[in-house]
């Protein structure tokens, strides 16, 4: 089969070992995937990578329990054993034993076929199209913020990072009704979020310390620095981006201001899958390209433009 891996070089095979089922794993067919800021991380060091890449995707069930044969699903990333102390106590996220597909252990979703446990897999309504399917995964991270913080209407709001992810975590945030406003460097992301009717300023046009929440999307020392400043005393931080090394943080502010920093990562299919089949995610503005699964390589590279919205591989 096809597959894109990276083992210090990044490059498309075309007779890669195709996956073979095991235990309660079912066997998966690629219709269309991803790319996310994650995968170019990965292709430039992050978890010191070596495998197959991918972890955004729907798909078609080709081989597994008659129940799940035909179906198009999308899959959770994290694979999990279920048994250890933190799955029991309902956090299976954080698995100590936990492999995540395309990412640690696990072979990606950027080839023609995958082998995933069945209990990680969620069905795709009919109402839900392929291009929508492909930002479950990074929709359920969006919504996963909601579960963390309980925001009121009154709470000023600011977001960090208005690239791919972030405009997923703005859209979730507007249901609440909370008063938020996006940080923006481009004319083309204020008009993108004008059109969802969220608001957008300049970092500099924003007043200092009167923020109750902040949400960090960028995964830069920048980014993080521009939340101590906007946050308020006693306010909560949300560290959505993964950091590439280990960035230096002043501390000092948020032991003095008494801040709370929150990490925030996967979050519930199931939620993202609703919203997006009741129409209260518009998803498809932030697609910019697709490329064929053969044109993999240039895919990537389009996808590490700056500036560059979610680029699309089709099998």
């Amino acid at each position: 089969m096809r597959a894109l891996v990276y083992d210090g070089q990044l490059r498309l095979e075309s007779h890669y070992p195709g996956p073979v089922p095991t235990g309660d794993q079912v066997l998966l067919k690629m219709r269309r995937a991803g790319i996310c800021n994650t995968d170019l991380e990965l292709v430039a060091g992050y978890m010191n990578f070596h495998g197959v890449l991918g972890h955004e995707f729907v798909a078609e069930v080709i081989d597994g329990p008659a129940e799940w044969l035909g179906q198009r699903v999308v899959g959770e990333i994290n694979v999990t054993d279920g048994t250890c102390d933190l799955c029991q106590r309902g956090m299976p996220t954080q698995c100590r034993n936990r492999s995540t597909v395309g990412i640690f252990q696990h072979q990606g979703a950027f080839a023609d076929q995958l082998a995933l446990t069945a209990r990680n897999l969620h069905v795709v309504p009919d109402a839900v199209s392929d291009d929508q399917a492909v930002f479950v995964e990074p929709l359920a991270a969006a919504f996963q913020i909601l579960e963390q913080v309980k925001f009121a209407p009154s709470d000023r709001v600011v977001l960090i990072g208005a690239g791919k992810l972030g405009m997923l975590c703005a859209q979730a945030i507007k249901l609440t009704g909370a008063d938020l406003t996006v940080i923006v460097r481009r004319e083309a992301q204020a008009a993108m979020l004008h059109q969802w009717g969220i608001k957008t300023a300049l970092q500099v046009d924003l007043p200092a310390a009167r923020a109750q929440v902040v949400v960090d999307c960028t995964g830069t020392p920048e980014g993080f620095a521009a939340a101590l400043d906007l946050i308020e005393p006693r306010g909560t931080i949300v560290l959505k981006s993964t950091y590439r090394g280990a960035p230096q943080a002043d501390l000092t502010r948020i032991a003095v201001e008494e801040l709370t920093v929150i990490g925030s990562r996967c979050g519930p299919f199931d939620v993202a899958l609703r919203h997006l089949k009741a129409g209260l995610i518009d998803v498809e503005p932030l697609i910019e390209a697709r490329y064929p699964f053969g044109e993999a390589l240039y895919a990537m590279q389009h996808a590490a433009r700056r500036g560059a919205m979610k680029v699309l591989l089709d099998f």
